[in-house]
């Protein structure tokens, strides 16, 4: 599994990467706009903390694919090694996706909801599809089941594409694509924070401390005693 930070927050992606192994940030356009500063510090917060060559995730704004290209080089000056433009899977978006694979960019294709869509940007040469996976379970949908069946599409068609899932908002659901075989997932500084997190955990470590600090005292580690 490789796990990314969905988040522009530059202080919450210090924390977070300096607890957990994360390979990278993914951004959106929401975001970014969240954070109230000019865009272009933004990302360079964000590289300055997450280090040179690692993923991120920028994506482009404009609506035709001429613009989406050109938006893309001048992104991946600012950004740097380990930039992935985040393309969306509309017709414009998929022309954008086959050009900038032509060009050595390694697209992420976002704002997946379905897998003919995931397909397709695979076909046109994404890296990553980007399926939403609460936003279809807020609708009746399945959001695991449909990344179960982007993976088997990519699989059996041979394609190298990666699932990189996004909007989560319970851990069941991280869990559900885990499952299914994402390969990735793009989390919110809490969601990833409550992976780890479970009452028995915390119960268990209390009891231990309480035993410990009775025979031993209060503050005192293994280090006092060897």
């Amino acid at each position: 599994m490789i796990y990314f930070l969905d988040t522009a927050d530059a202080a919450a992606i210090a924390r977070l990467c300096d607890l957990y192994p994360i390979a990278g940030v993914t951004t959106n356009p929401t975001l970014i706009a969240r954070e109230k500063r000019p865009f272009a510090e933004i990302i360079r917060d964000i590289r300055s903390v997450i280090g040179d060559g690692a993923m991120l995730h920028v994506q482009v704004t404009g609506r035709d694919a001429e613009t989406m290209v050109t938006e893309a080089k001048k992104l991946a000056d600012l950004v740097g090694a380990g930039f992935h433009p985040k393309v969306p899977v509309t017709a414009e978006g998929i022309k954008a996706i086959r050009r900038l694979a032509g060009l050595g960019f390694r697209v992420t294709a976002t704002a997946v909801v379905a897998p003919q869509q995931a397909l397709m940007a695979a076909v046109a040469g994404a890296a990553f599809v980007a399926p939403y996976v609460n936003r279809l379970d807020m609708i009746g949908g399945d959001g695991a089941r449909v990344v179960a069946d982007i993976v088997h599409l990519c699989r059996v068609h041979d394609l190298g594409t990666k699932v990189l899932a996004a909007s989560f908002k319970t851990v069941q659901q991280v869990h559900a694509v885990a499952m299914a075989g994402g390969q990735s997932v793009t989390l919110p500084p809490d969601m990833l924070e409550a992976l780890i997190r479970h009452p028995l955990t915390d119960s268990g470590l209390a009891g231990f401390a309480a035993d410990w600090a009775a025979a031993y005292g209060e503050g005192v580690t293994t280090l006092d005693l060897i």
